[in-house]
């Protein structure tokens, strides 16, 4: 097997022109279509900052007003444009994929940008003074990419501020709403949108809310969410904590296996599971305890499991393990398209250069995926390779586009035996008029100035007369 060292970057044109076809009608007027077609080549692109001034250079503009103008007052409706990536991924990716919440951090100065405090993010492992947005990916076996976004926004330090939520562009409309209350919005949106997910993973954040739990369970989708090990549980009518039941499992309850493929190679752990009780009668479906062993160090971790189906341990294992897949998508996201790399401080700005990056990053998944599909006997190229050459500059410039409606030169008239008809008099004397107009900026002298040593003659307007001459 060989690595793949042929690309078609005129294929992949294709690909892209499909991607921002689907998002055309998004925008009311074609400029800034335009401006959103280059910002998202330009998010493609080996740029080291993708920020508006690196954006609109790549994009052959002079100043970074275009790109700045898209994200803060252009018309355009930016979660149309999410309806249309989370539909392009279901697409591209395919079915019965998992939805994954997690959360990630945006490191910033100063206070003025919309949802900004100090607050633990766990882009630095601390409390820090950062954003932080709440991310839903899908994940199937062809691939994973970000479907939708909200910007997490803390009660005191801003929604009791009225006065700095206007100044950020926090619409008024607003409410408080937890991490797991807006991983819920999403989820359920995805969901009415037709999204076909039968999985829904998140970390100790989401698994510890019975209400996204209850979520689920009514909509009658399968959850692996991850719990801390002093969450209760009802195992056999006897209330217990998560640890207390992993420390009572025999030797023999526990079987290995393999939670996906990790950056050193195949994450291999022991597996242990109890069947739980639910409080509530009338909610149907299975309940497990799921417990992860690490093999070295023994270290333990515990998910909260529910199918509205009998499953074996394995399926649970297997959504346990594509959990791993939002953080790729984090990484792949703030490495490879610059989702990080926004100099904007409103709420309406973040959601559109956020929107955007989620624009750009499917579309390199599905390259990948397609190469995946098309070629097996090469090594795939990576998703960096696939970036180095799909964001390479496949047309013109954005100052180069062609201008709007203007003037232009007329076909000459077919040939013909008969000769031309004569203009009428009156548009006759208008194009004369116009030319000599032109005739006298010409002829003008254009060093001359008015600080010159001889100052400038004005010319007399010339009257023309239509009529008969005597």
């Amino acid at each position: 097997m060989a690595v793949a060292d042929t690309v078609d970057p005129d294929g992949w044109m294709v690909t892209f022109n499909d991607l921002m076809g689907r998002i055309a009608g998004r925008f009311g007027r074609v400029e800034p279509r335009r401006t959103a077609t280059a910002y998202v080549r330009g998010l493609l692109s080996d740029l080291g900052r993708k920020n508006c001034w690196n954006l609109a250079e790549h994009a052959g503009l002079s100043g970074p007003q275009a790109m700045q103008r898209l994200l803060r007052t252009a018309c355009w409706d930016a979660d149309a444009v999410r309806d249309d990536v989370r539909g392009y991924v279901a697409e591209q990716l395919g079915e019965d994929g998992v939805l994954i919440v997690d959360e990630t951090g945006f490191l910033k100065k100063g206070s003025r940008s919309a949802g900004v405090q100090r607050q633990y993010t766990g882009t630095a492992g601390r409390i820090e003074n950062s954003q932080v947005g709440v991310f839903l990916a899908y994940a199937t076996a062809r691939g994973r990419a970000l479907v939708d976004r909200r910007l997490y926004l803390p009660e005191h330090s801003w929604l009791a501020d009225p006065a700095r939520c206007a100044q950020a562009g926090v619409p008024e409309e607003a409410a408080f709403a937890t991490k797991p209350a807006l991983a819920a919005e999403m989820i359920a949106a995805a969901l009415d949108t037709g999204l076909s997910a039968r999985w829904v993973s998140g970390d100790e954040v989401y698994g510890q809310d019975p209400r996204l739990r209850a979520l689920l369970e009514r909509r009658r989708v399968g959850y692996v969410l991850a719990i801390a090990g002093n969450r209760r549980v009802n195992l056999a009518g006897l209330d217990r904590s998560a640890a207390g039941v992993a420390a009572g499992v025999a030797d023999r309850h526990w079987h290995r296996y393999r939670a996906g493929q990790g950056a050193k190679g195949p994450r291999w752990y022991a597996w242990a599971w109890a069947r739980i009780d639910e409080p509530d009668p009338e909610c149907e479906g299975y309940r497990w305890l799921l417990i992860r062993r690490n093999l070295i160090s023994g270290e333990l971790a515990f998910y909260r499991c529910y199918a509205p189906t009998p499953m074996p341990l394995m399926a649970l294992v297997k959504i346990a393990g594509i959990r791993w897949a939002v953080e790729e998508s984090f990484q792949a996201a703030k490495g490879q398209v610059g989702l990080d790399h926004y100099q904007v401080r409103g709420w309406r700005a973040w959601y559109r250069h956020v929107t955007l990056a989620m624009l750009a990053l499917p579309f390199l998944a599905t390259l990948a995926a397609l190469q995946h599909a098309s070629d097996e006997e090469h090594i795939a190229l990576t998703m960096p390779e696939i970036r180095r050459v799909a964001g390479q500059p496949r047309s013109e410039p954005l100052s180069h586009y062609p201008a709007g409606p203007a003037l232009v030169t007329m076909a000459p008239p077919p040939s013909s035996h008969r000769p031309p008809l004569p203009l009428p008099a009156q548009i006759t004397a208008v194009i004369a008029k116009c030319h000599w107009s032109t005739r006298l900026e010409s002829d003008a002298d254009p060093s001359a100035s008015p600080t010159s040593g001889s100052p400038r003659k004005r010319s007399r307007p010339h009257t023309w007369k239509t009529g008969p001459q005597k």
